[in-house]
């Protein structure tokens, strides 16, 4: 990392779901998964990314739910907020809001549906950083938003001093090789796939915004601290051990597989916002087996 930036955290950082109960949003519930998260080591915290269901929340709920974890945090982890929309006024207005909150980062996903030019794009991301008073992380997750970060695009990305990390869930290991070969010194480079989190790494990544960390938060930051301590075969175990739960996570379109194994353990409601809807029948089937093969239930 350049001098002029810095890294807002290395290893994992949970994309935290925003807990629901009868259509509201349940902050005793959010309350206990932020302390779950926090008392088994985790890294950092994204609140209200894709994850947290932000699409669904109003703006009211948005700025109160970041509130809200950001007292309940108090400090004791780097605290990352998604303010990311496909109106970029609106990532600017939510982006300011954040960070004068006292959020350490922000999350900020490709504008979704609109399709962005590269150069909308460039605009677009050059002026959210320009209004937001703490570092911003672009997220590249084109199987979402039907929009790509591409290289020329970050090229010019990662000049900015205000534009520090990426997050990349584009699933493409040979463009996130090339992302950290050329621009690795001034953008820290994140996972966005749970599966991807050791071929990452191993390419010189910082660790991974992390969908499992869920539900095993204190394996998945062991799994990256293997790896930072040089103990490249303990982490490659622990990567091969919770594989097939990383999978599972994506049996159906997320929140929903992570929403209902936090119900199954007893953490909070498996509630969701339409269009998320409960998950099929023959998923929770498996999705129960695999937790009690992992020994996650009672």
């Amino acid at each position: 990392m350049s001098k002029n930036k810095k890294s807002i955290f290395a290893g994992v950082a949970t994309a935290l779901v925003t807990p629901i109960l009868n259509g509201e949003v349940d902050y005793i519930s959010l309350g206990k998964l932020i302390e779950f998260q926090i008392n088994s080591g985790i890294d950092a915290l994204v609140i209200c990314g894709t994850t947290g269901e932000s699409c669904t929340l109003s703006d009211d709920e948005h700025k109160a739910i970041l509130q809200f974890a950001l007292e309940k945090a108090d400090g004791r982890v780097p605290m990352i907020a998604g303010t990311g929309s496909n109106d970029t006024l609106h990532a600017v207005q939510m982006s300011r809001f954040a960070s004068e909150l006292g959020y350490d980062a922000l999350l900020v996903v490709t504008p979704y549906y609109n399709k962005a030019t590269e150069r909308g794009l460039i605009q677009s991301y050059l002026k959210i950083a320009d209004a937001a008073r703490c570092p911003i992380i672009p997220y590249n997750v084109p199987t979402r938003t039907c929009c790509n970060i591409t290289m020329p695009v970050y090229h010019e990305l990662a000049k900015h001093e205000n534009i520090v990390a990426v997050k990349e869930a584009s699933g493409n290991i040979s463009a996130v090789a090339e992302l950290i070969s050329e621009y690795g010194d001034d953008l820290d480079v994140y996972s966005g796939n749970d599966d991807q989190t050791l071929p990452l790494l191993a390419l010189g990544g910082k660790g991974v915004i992390s969908v499992v960390s869920n539900i095993i938060p204190r394996e998945m930051t062991d799994l990256c601290n293997k790896w930072f301590d040089g103990d490249t075969k303990k982490c490659r175990r622990l990567h091969e051990k919770y594989l097939k739960l990383m999978k599972m996570m994506f049996c159906e379109v997320n929140p929903i597989p992570v929403k209902t194994a936090l119900s199954l353990m007893g953490l909070c409601s498996a509630e969701m916002r339409l269009p998320m809807c409960e998950i099929g029948e023959k998923n929770r089937v498996k999705l129960k087996e695999t937790l009690l093969g992992y020994g996650l239930l009672g």
